[in-house]
């Protein structure tokens, strides 16, 4: 999502080109407003990286008591949530017509049915290039058994003849979204439907958007066919959020929604939330942050800001690291990798909105820097990676040393690539097994137990002013001591 500076910061890091000999170097102004500065550092004067333009806004925090850091936009911002909510209402009252009219108005698409044949997901698997179904089946494996780590069997916990079981229960129903439209994502399929079916969700639903032909992309339905999926409906949108939360006539209703999107998707399932269960995630367009020092190979570090920029606009990508001379070599090589980059307009959207270079004193300002932005994706592509993760306390994923990059994860490294953005990795996580059960206490005394701990239920009861749960107990113990009844209930 897109990220707005201080209005001060702003005006200083959005001017236009004011050195075009170095502008290839993709480094914008530095809010300091000189063309240099110096720092010290071991007794050695250094040169910073000099006020250029480019793709990356160069915020430079050395000095600073608080580095000013990209501000979070509203994650409900008001067009946004006002154009959801028509949405939403369209839906509920036009069922299947408002998805058909929204998909021609939206996707470009005219549709007939808007599920997809069961038979055509099967037929896709088994036609699809056989790298490509081998390299899904790596990741599916991957995937269902780090997953299946995370089961929890039942808790019991007992004292005084009070015995507690808490039981992780699957939900009934859960309708996942995957994003279409710019690029299929099977990847997303698979990140969602196995951490779902292997937490025992009986009944799982899919929505894609359509293709303009109306079809969804045959990889998408073949990881849907591995990931055990029973229905795919080509809808999307926050039209596709609205359809699995109060159902249409094609579209049986879900109890929980989960699935990356974008703004109008996440903030659909913010809408949304309360009818049906949402993971406490936002889950919106791609965020990344990569740490560097003079360890790190330039290239590596800009094909990883690349990375999470080709998702198209709305997105983050930033850099931060206390070494100018890797700020400069990461923005050049940025800049050379987009020019021949075959997603070059979704990558420039997301950079000349919130691309940035953030320069810091030491690893100190920059983990804080780190935990102010809490992104989605953490890469700490230092010397000593392992040194760092203690001073990070908000990430949704992190990932170590310079060959782990966050592809890694995007793909197979077993946890869900379904990550919170938009600072809700402050206090949300990964989607896992989990957020897809809810938590069930199973509560049983003995007799005993009531006798020595009914009196302390009766005095609370009575200090909250609830004589009537005073008198559940009361009348029990009374029974336990063969007593007759006390008098007529509160």
């Amino acid at each position: 999502m897109q990220r707005l500076l201080p209005v001060g910061l702003r005006r200083l890091i959005m001017r236009r080109r004011s050195n075009e000999s170095l502008a290839n170097r993709g480094l914008r102004h530095s809010p300091s407003g000189s063309g240099k500065r110096n720092i010290t550092g071991s007794g050695t004067e250094r040169t910073s990286v000099a006020a250029v333009t480019g793709l990356l806004r160069l915020i430079d925090g050395r000095g600073l008591a608080e580095v000013p850091i990209p501000e979070i936009q509203d994650t409900s911002p008001a067009g946004v949530l006002e154009a959801v909510r028509e949405i939403i209402d369209e839906v509920r009252r036009d069922g299947d017509a408002a998805l058909r009219q929204m998909a021609r108005r939206f996707d470009g698409a005219s549709l007939t049915d808007l599920m997809v044949p069961p038979a055509a997901c099967a037929a896709a698997l088994e036609s699809l290039e056989p790298a490509v179904r081998d390299a899904l089946k790596v990741a599916a494996e991957r995937i269902g058994e780090f997953h299946s780590t995370l089961r929890e069997p039942a808790h019991v916990w007992s004292r005084d003849g009070v015995t507690v079981r808490s039981l992780q229960i699957p939900v009934d129903r859960a309708g996942l979204y995957t994003p279409g439209g710019r690029a299929a994502y099977p990847s997303t399929v698979l990140m969602t439907a196995i951490p779902a079916r292997v937490a025992g969700v009986a009944s799982v639903a899919l929505c894609v958007p359509p293709r303009p032909d109306g079809t969804v992309a045959p990889v998408t339905l073949a990881a849907a066919s591995l990931a055990g999926v029973q229905e795919v409906y080509a809808v999307g949108g926050a039209g596709a959020v609205a359809a699995l939360a109060y159902g249409t006539g094609t579209i049986p209703r879900v109890d929980l929604i989960a699935g990356p999107g974008n703004m109008y998707v996440a903030v659909a399932k913010q809408e949304v939330a309360g009818v049906v269960g949402v993971p406490s995630a936002f889950a919106g367009p791609s965020e990344v942050v990569v740490v560097a020092d003079g360890s790190a190979p330039a290239e590596l570090a800009a094909l990883d800001l690349i990375v999470q920029a080709e998702h198209g606009p709305d997105g983050m990508a930033g850099l931060v690291t206390w070494e100018p001379a890797v700020a400069e070599a990461v923005a050049a090589e940025v800049a050379a990798a987009i020019g021949v980059a075959s997603r070059r307009d979704e990558i420039e959207a997301t950079l000349t909105s919130s691309g940035y270079a953030i320069l810091v004193e030491d690893r100190e300002q920059a983990a804080e820097v780190v935990n102010r932005i809490a992104p989605e994706h953490l890469q700490l592509m230092v010397a000593e990676p392992e040194a760092l993760i203690p001073l990070v306390r908000h990430a949704g994923a992190i990932f170590c040393g310079e060959n782990t990059p966050a592809s890694l994860g995007d793909y197979l490294a077993g946890p869900s690539h379904v990550l919170p953005t938009g600072r809700t990795a402050r206090f949300a996580s990964a989607l896992g097994v989990a957020d897809f059960c809810r938590k069930t206490h199973v509560i049983s005394a003995d007799d005993d137990a009531l006798v020595r701990l009914g009196p302390a239920v009766e005095t609370l009861a009575m200090a909250e002013g609830l004589p009537a749960h005073a008198a559940s107990v009361r009348r029990r113990l009374d029974r336990l001591a063969g007593a007759d009844p006390a008098g007529p209930l509160p």
